[in-house]
């Protein structure tokens, strides 16, 4: 039986057919791979540890600002908290309480692991609009507990029309009142001014020119925060919910404060947003600061 034999050229070209064939596969996974890195790719060089799977061009400011931090919940959840706060992250908003009969399965474990790591770290209320509101206050004091050194805490006001059980929309008076009554308990009972969060469809709808003597905690994922708040001022911004931080797996929410190192500095030792202080210190509402901090407040 004869065997056939290739011709010399018909070898060669055969050969450089694959050479081009791997060229090109490596190229595409070169390719695949710079744009995998580019969307998780560290946001500054001050957190160059930190990402966003789905980073967002109009959000880019919040990179540049100093002082960032995260927000919790079961969801997160087994949180390595020691190397959250290797990582810089300045403070933690960790859910504690839904309604006026659900505790967040992760709240005490997240509350006492992020004092142990050194996090400052306030708790959140999610406001659930078919409960009184008295009720859902009660519940926020009997599940969180007194911690003096603990950030002020936040009632998260937003619509939820994914909920099984209560996915209507409330008259703006009677959301408006519910909100005053919990603002009111929250900070009886933990001795600091709670922070509003919200987002744009509840802000525009029920909060334009409400509660301004408040700190806001406002979501905008696509865009500088004047651009879709109107004329609201604003303490603490989430700008990503697809974020990505050493000690917590999979995405998380990333946030960060309005101001300087030396203005959160002053945020954390009155419970009061730096600006206000002057004018919300002899209502009772801030607590005392360095007189050298005092000095700086609109630096």
């Amino acid at each position: 039986m004869k065997t056939r034999r290739r011709s010399p050229s018909r070898s060669k070209c055969s050969g450089l057919t694959t050479f081009v064939r791997a060229a090109r596969f490596s190229a595409l996974a070169a390719i695949a791979l710079g744009l995998a890195s580019c969307a998780i790719m560290p946001s500054s060089s001050r957190y160059p540890t930190k990402g966003d799977v789905r980073p967002h061009e109009g959000v880019a400011s919040a990179h540049q600002l100093p002082i960032h931090g995260v927000d919790i919940s079961k969801w997160q959840g087994d949180v390595d908290w020691a190397s959250l706060r290797r990582a810089g992250t300045q403070f933690a908003f960790i859910k504690a309480t839904e309604g006026g009969d659900h505790v967040d399965s992760k709240f005490q474990e997240n509350w006492q692991e992020a004092k142990k790591a050194g996090v400052p770290r306030g708790a959140y209320h999610f406001v659930y609009w078919c409960r009184p509101a008295h009720e859902q206050a009660a519940w926020f004091k009997r599940n969180v507990p007194r911690d003096p050194e603990a950030l002020p805490p936040v009632l998260d006001v937003e619509w939820n029309g994914q909920s099984v059980n209560c996915p209507k929309k409330v008259p703006r008076e009677q959301a408006l009142a519910m909100i005053d009554v919990m603002l009111r308990e929250m900070e009886a009972h933990t001795g600091k001014r709670p922070i509003i969060y919200t987002d744009i469809t509840f802000h525009k709808e029920i909060l334009e020119g409400e509660f301004n003597d408040y700190p806001y905690w406002i979501r905008s994922t696509a865009a500088e925060p004047h651009v879709r708040y109107n004329n609201r001022r604003w303490t603490f911004w989430q700008f990503t919910t697809t974020g990505r931080v050493p000690g917590v797996k999979g995405d998380v929410d990333r946030n960060t404060f309005y101001g300087t190192e030396n203005q959160w500095r002053m945020f954390v030792q009155s419970a009061c947003d730096p600006r206000d202080h002057g004018r919300l210190k002899a209502q009772g509402v801030c607590r005392d600061m360095d007189p050298v901090q005092t000095a700086s407040i609109g630096e």
